[in-house]
């Protein structure tokens, strides 16, 4: 399996941090943020080193980018670098906090002074610059951001093996079999359930409600874009990192628009081929790539982005991509302005709390049964769904905005549009994969499956998200609209 995309040059700063994470490769392969790994250094007091490598098993940096909303447009190009800019510090810091195990083990404040004390100084300046970059171009930056500076370290729910009493390493001091080839980086067995014990029609959470119904407009349109045998791949973000190579620091599926990268333009989207077969849509469809830990190392096995931001294994592509506009439950809809971007789901919700989580996770046959923070376990038969019903009231004005939130919301319990919020088409993805049940026991994964992401979001399920970049024609759109509208079911 290979990228399909413009090659880029990797700036220096990039090749740093990759050269870093390479300091985790051995004999078995990638070994990223194995929090275990001190246990069977020359450290006499096994279980005093056990205990402080699982006080701090992840960084909790607050979300600059969640709070900004008044950003001109013409200082937004500036102000998302400098926001990519603090993702990549944040991986760094989360590199050296996996790495650095012994030093924190005898140095209870090694972790404050040598680690997050920095990285508040860098994110700071990086507050400084981007309150610059606001008020150069017309705007009022917020002057209490520097408030958002200081991280945290964040313990996880990392169960140790045997009750505790293994150290997480063998007898001849190898690899954790537990850690699926990246550490305690994750998935542990605890972000799994058998979908069995998902109670059905339980998911309380607003953010992904189903916009169509009954009244109101009923219609349906779907879009067949394939399931990405084009092989795209690429760990950018044009929405929300455009202009920065490895802007996501996880890899995405993209399906429909053959032209999606950091460096694309609208005329570049708008001129693309694409993998729909209707060739009016040229839409963008992408979401993180799930992978399967069974110790394959794929192309991007020794790249920024994959295996060497610890995102390791066989990547898993659907067996169907269902991508479907639906209508809203109290009015019609109105079109979507071409270029329209929006992001559903939150690739930061295990440290950002969710407020933005919108996954949905399930399993043929038992999809009255949704969750959003655990990996469903299917019975033999049975196969995995991710399933994103998309923000699908607009605000009638803008086709992104700062935060790349604002310009969109949900629907309300009654299924209409906030005031103010015209309904646009809502957009549902349904993704339906094949994947071998991964055996959990005593407190441990073996094989497990995960979505792709940030390094120190651990791979939890409830960070799974998707993205979307309106690229359709005037006369499709208007047919998706009319279709709609007039309670139609069409393709």
């Amino acid at each position: 399996m290979g990228r399909n995309t413009r090659k880029r040059r990797t700036p220096l700063a990039a090749k740093v941090v990759a050269g870093a994470a390479a300091l985790a490769v051995g004999g078995g392969g990638l070994v990223w943020a194995n929090f275990h790994a001190s246990a069977h250094e020359e450290n006499p007091d096994h279980n005093r080193t056990r205990s402080a490598a699982a006080q701090v098993a992840t960084i909790d940096c607050p979300d600059v980018g969640q709070e900004l909303s008044d950003v001109p447009d013409r200082a937004r190009g500036e102000v998302d670098g400098e926001l990519a800019t603090m993702d990549s510090q944040i991986t760094e810091a989360y590199k050296r906090l996996a790495t650095t195990r012994r030093a924190q083990a005898g140095d209870p404040r090694f972790v404050e002074n040598t680690i997050l004390g920095p990285l508040k100084d860098r994110r700071k300046a990086i507050i400084d610059r981007i309150q610059l970059e606001i008020n150069r171009a017309g705007g009022r930056a917020d002057g209490d951001l520097d408030r958002l500076a200081g991280c945290q370290g964040r313990p996880a729910e990392q169960p140790q093996n045997d009750g505790g009493q293994d150290d997480g390493q063998g007898q001849d001091g190898g690899q954790n079999q537990d850690d699926n080839g990246n550490g305690a980086a994750g998935p542990v067995a605890d972000d799994f359930i058998d979908i069995n014990d998902v109670e059905p029609n339980s998911r309380d959470s607003q953010n992904g409600l189903a916009a169509d119904g009954d009244g109101g407009s009923t219609g349906t349109f779907t879009t067949d874009c394939g399931v990405n045998e084009n092989n795209l791949f690429n760990s950018d973000n044009l929405i929300a990192a455009p202009g920065v190579d490895n802007g996501a620091h996880h890899v995405h599926d993209y399906v429909g628009n053959q032209d999606n990268d950091a460096f694309s333009s609208d005329e570049d989207l708008a001129n693309a081929d694409t993998s729909c077969q209707n060739q009016g849509d040229k839409s963008t469809y992408y979401w993180p790539v799930l992978r399967l830990q069974d110790g394959t190392e794929e192309f991007d096995a020794n790249d920024l982005g994959g295996g060497a931001e610890g995102n390791v294994g066989r990547i898993l592509k659907p067996a169907q991509a269902e991508l479907k506009f639906v209508g809203n439950k109290q009015s019609d809809v109105v079109a979507m302005p071409k270029f329209l971007r929006i992001i559903t789901g939150d690739a930061k919700s295990f440290t950002n709390g969710d407020a933005n989580a919108n996954s949905s996770w399930s399993c043929t046959g038992f999809e009255d049964r949704q969750v959003t923070d655990k990996y469903p376990l299917c019975p033999e038969g049975s196969q995995v769904v991710r399933t994103s019903n998309f923000q699908s009231c607009w605000d009638g004005e803008n086709i992104d905005s700062a935060n790349h939130r604002d310009h969109m919301a949900f629907v309300q319990e009654d299924g209409g549009c906030p005031n103010g919020f015209q309904a646009i088409p809502q957009l549902q993805v349904r993704l339906v994969y094949d994947i071998p049940t991964p055996a959990v026991e005593n407190g441990s994964v073996r094989n497990p499956y995960a979505v792709d992401s940030f390094p120190e979001q651990l791979h939890k399920p409830i960070t799974d998200h998707n993205d979307f970049i309106n690229v359709m024609d005037e006369d499709l759109m208007n047919e998706v609209v009319d279709c709609i509208n007039s309670g139609e079911d069409c393709r």
